[in-house]
């Protein structure tokens, strides 16, 4: 048997923020169960804790979303940080992700970590097909600022401003035009899309990755640390954001994101809420 936690990230209180499944210890789980186990627990990510390939290092982290394995994502890296502070390994831990080593700090049911990964601009999707997969009229999206994008640092996604919080309510996923964008942009996600309205630090957003099995995310710390560094360069200045995102599905959340020059920061808070075994 083996064990598992489940932790809702980016809240302070149970029932809210993003759900994550960590398995303090996969090493008795066979290769091909990794991806069955993530898909049974149907959370957008849970993730699988290994013995690090470096004695230096905390551990080593494997993130599966329903559908695939990815090499980054926010929020599965913050509750880790805080599952393994809680089991006595921080507040200073390295984990050894898809993207490379992780410096982390977790304490008191909070998390922070830095990444330095280069900002890719991918493409510049057609705001009218941006529009179609978001449910949305044209004219709801806003290209003064930035026209859509995707863009990545790690994972892909296109960030899209919207004209206001009204539209960002409105928005209804359609399926076949989500189609249509992860044929004519290819990428580890399948044409993921981050919308948002923003009123000076404070951001709204949402997140939908229907083809990946995520309808919608309350919580996506890869995509804000992105939507930071994407920022940050279109004005010239780091930036200081705190990100308010699965609010319309019930989940608040509140996802701290700082830039640095060429560092994204990205903070929040963590809360164990279920324990068991995986007995099958």
């Amino acid at each position: 048997m083996t064990d598992y936690l489940v932790y809702d990230v980016f809240t302070e209180q149970p029932f809210g923020g993003n759900p994550l499944a960590v398995i303090p210890d996969a090493t008795a789980l066979p290769e091909a169960d990794l991806q069955r186990v993530a898909r049974e627990f149907n959370f957008s990510e849970t993730v699988f804790l290994f013995p690090p390939e470096d004695a230096a290092h905390t551990a080593r982290v494997r993130i599966f979303t329903p559908t695939m394995e990815i090499p980054f994502a926010g929020h599965p890296t913050i509750g880790t940080a805080v599952a393994l502070a809680e089991a006595g390994r921080g507040p200073e831990m390295v984990l050894e992700l898809g993207v490379g080593p992780l410096r982390c700090h977790a304490a008191g049911g909070s998390a922070r970590f830095d990444t330095s990964a280069p900002l890719e601009r991918l493409a510049q999707p057609d705001p009218a097909l941006v529009a179609a997969a978001l449910g949305l009229p044209a004219d709801r999206i806003r290209t003064d600022s930035h026209p859509p994008v995707m863009a990545s640092l790690g994972l892909a996604f296109t960030f899209t401003e919207l004209a206001d919080e009204a539209a960002l309510a409105a928005c209804a996923p359609d399926i076949s035009a989500f189609r249509r964008g992860r044929d004519a942009h290819p990428s580890s996600l399948d044409f993921a899309q981050f919308a948002y309205t923003r009123s000076g630090n404070t951001v709204q957003a949402r997140m939908f990755a229907p083809l990946d099995n995520i309808p919608e995310d309350p919580a996506t710390g890869s995509a804000c640390a992105t939507l930071g560094a994407l920022l940050s360069g279109i004005e010239g200045r780091d930036v200081d954001l705190t990100i308010h995102q699965g609010v319309q599905m019930g989940r608040p959340s509140r996802i701290g994101i700082r830039t640095a020059g060429g560092t994204v920061t990205v903070s929040g808070a963590a809360r164990r809420v279920m324990e068991g075994r995986l007995v099958y």
